[in-house]
């Protein structure tokens, strides 16, 4: 922690990890998807093949330092960053998932700051809009969040439009 190259190491060790223990997980079928940012897992996997007590417990195996914490689907979803991954009967649906915050506070309109600053947060939170395959009725419902986050931090309409 706290060297330049902890991040760097950190990284290869991981997929050293996963090339050891989970890709023939991947080769056998047992696990369909896998992809990871940083130390965030997603696993999809064949309820036929495996089940998610033996992953816990079988990840759990791979290092005597790591500790895997699953968060199971729930209600047909899970959320994985800032999306929300939906399962359907015959297809997987995307949405954005937004943690839930006590405010949605940005760099109000009226402070102090460039402009880029003051921006930052929409610019991000409109091209992941724009960028996700969602559905009309879903980045509706994004594009009216991310202009009430907007007044309530001070900015015009037409500066976010």
């Amino acid at each position: 922690m706290g060297s330049l190259i902890s991040c760097t190491v950190a990284e290869v060790f991981l997929q050293h990890l996963e090339h050891i223990y989970i890709r023939p997980l991947i080769e056998t079928k047992s696990i369909q998807f896998y992809t990871r940012y940083i130390d965030d897992i997603l696993i999809i996997y064949d309820t036929d093949s495996t089940n998610h007590v033996y992953l816990a417990q079988y990840t759990n195996t791979m290092h005597a330092n790591l500790q895997f914490n699953p968060t199971l689907e729930s209600n047909g979803y899970i959320n994985f960053l800032d999306l929300r991954i939906v399962r359907r009967s015959t297809h997987l649906e995307i949405d954005i998932y937004r943690k839930l915050t006590p405010t949605d506070t940005t760099i109000h309109f009226t402070f102090n700051h460039p402009n880029e600053h003051k921006l930052a947060a929409y610019r991000y939170h409109i091209g992941r809009m724009l960028n996700r395959p969602l559905k009309t009725v879903q980045q509706k419902r994004e594009w009216l969040t991310i202009l009430h986050i907007a007044q309530q931090n001070g900015f015009p309409p037409t500066v976010i439009h």
